[in-house]
């Protein structure tokens, strides 16, 4: 096959639909743990870093939409990397007065959040490496 009639996989409409739904499913996943899109969770940084996440990932779905590949996967994979390091630290060792979490390894929805969280890395991440290569 040529370089024509090949459809690159970060620019292909199935990796981009499927980056999209896994963008917005981060985002509504967000949006029922904090109570709905008006609600902002305690504390207060928490609540704050839940309307930020939600926003990128709609803005990552987006721009994977319109095919800015490159900065859609880029953000795809904050989108992805952000909450899962916020669910091991605040299961962990837990963050700044807020311990609520803290050993709740198994809520289901943070299970959930978990594999949407890891399937968006697992294909966003190497997408947007690829992007970046010079073709010939």
């Amino acid at each position: 096959m040529s370089h024509h009639t090949t459809v690159t996989l970060e620019r292909s409409w199935a990796a981009r639909c499927m980056g999209v739904l896994l963008c917005l499913a981060v985002a509504v996943i967000h949006v029922v743990d904090q109570g709905g899109v008006t609600a902002t969770r305690d504390p207060y940084y928490v609540g704050v870093a839940y309307h930020v996440l939600e926003i990128a990932a709609l803005v990552a779905a987006l721009l994977l939409l319109f095919g800015l590949v490159r900065a859609g996967w880029l953000l795809a994979v904050g989108v992805a990397v952000g909450p899962l390091l916020g669910y091991v630290l605040s299961r962990g060792p837990g963050l700044p007065d807020y311990h609520d979490d803290v050993g709740n390894w198994t809520e289901p929805l943070g299970l959930v959040s978990l594999a949407v969280e890891a399937a968006l890395l697992l294909l966003s991440l190497p997408l947007f490496l690829r992007s970046g290569r010079r073709r010939p």
